[in-house]
């Protein structure tokens, strides 16, 4: 082709070697740490329920898409990162029906009703995460203790208490040490209860430039603030505001999921708005809701959010006015 050739074609006029299955296979990389602490400390009971989940969102996918003739995609690691995101919501104590359940509420209704990857208007494992939140709470609350269940994949329980119970005081208990939450040991959903395993796995995706820092940083500086202005009865301002962010799902839900590319703002204005939409979220229902963890539902919200935040902090066309008037005469 001449050197001076006009070439017209369609946008986007700049490309990224970057494609969905690696950044899919990227995140999953950085899962891996909590995974890991998730099995430490639950035992091969969480990696059963992991393996339950990744099956069926992957299952799942591959059979709706068949059903309604549509191209598989199951590949481009949309449903096995959806899988993960699951598992690490849910209590190692989760029967495996409920898992299924919770696959197919993430894939077929928040995915796959709304036209598949790149087409949903809420995070698909949490949609899975609060219908079965709703559905059978008391199945979804029910902790162990870490190391007391070991290699049964179907042991006989004893109920432990979350330390952001324990802050609430819907449950009685002692709080765990700073550093036990750091680390994750504590009670918990899977992947969600060390800190230090998901700080690296979302370090990881810093570097890799899979996320930027926008929403975590403004996620959990918020919550952070606001507990520290408004902290428990009877505790430390700085105590309280450790635990707080520490405590649940936050680090999982700032990092992996409230930085969901189709679910959040597209511009760098945008994401730290839904950022500190979601800390203050967190904040309210934990502080005023019957439940103790708003993770969940502060990011949905925020989710749900995101059209209306891109619409007004859309960046200007080039040569257009803010009211979208043209310079040009």
């Amino acid at each position: 082709m001449d050197s001076n050739t006009l070439v017209v074609s369609s946008s986007p006029h700049i490309k990224s070697r970057e494609t969905t299955t690696r950044i899919m296979l990227d995140v999953a990389i950085a899962l891996v740490p909590a995974l890991l602490c998730g099995i430490i400390f639950f035992g091969v009971r969480a990696l059963y329920i992991t393996v339950v989940s990744v099956v069926s969102c992957v299952g799942l996918e591959y059979l709706w898409q068949k059903l309604c003739k549509k191209r598989v995609t199951i590949s481009d690691g949309t449903a096995l990162v959806t899988g993960l995101l699951l598992a690490m919501n849910l209590p190692a104590t989760a029967p495996w029906w409920m898992v299924v359940v919770g696959a197919l509420i993430a894939i077929i209704i928040a995915k796959q009703l709304f036209g598949g990857t790149g087409h949903n208007f809420v995070n698909p494992a949490l949609a899975g995460r609060a219908f079965l939140l709703a559905s059978w709470p008391v199945l979804m609350t029910k902790w162990v203790a870490p190391f007391t269940l070991g290699f049964s994949v179907a042991p006989d329980l004893l109920s432990s208490a979350t330390p952001l119970a324990i802050l609430k005081g819907t449950a009685e208990g002692q709080l765990p040490s700073l550093m036990d939450m750091f680390l994750g040991n504590i009670g918990g959903c899977i992947g969600e209860t060390s800190a230090l395993a998901l700080l690296l796995g979302g370090i990881y995706l810093l570097l890799r430039r899979v996320i930027s820092i926008r929403i975590p940083l403004s996620f959990i500086g918020m919550l952070a603030v606001l507990s520290f202005l408004f902290p428990g009865a009877g505790m430390d301002r700085l105590t309280y505001a450790a635990y707080s962010i520490l405590g649940g799902g936050v680090f999982l839900g700032a990092f992996f999921m409230a930085t969901d590319y189709t679910t959040s703002p597209i511009t760098g204005k945008g994401q730290i708005l839904m950022g500190l939409g979601c800390g203050v979220l967190t904040f309210v229902i934990r502080r005023f809701g019957g439940y103790p963890e708003g993770v969940s539902y502060a990011i949905l919200l925020m989710n749900i959010a995101t059209p209306l935040i891109d619409k007004y902090l859309r960046p200007t066309k080039f040569g257009a006015t803010k009211r979208g008037r043209s310079h040009v005469a």
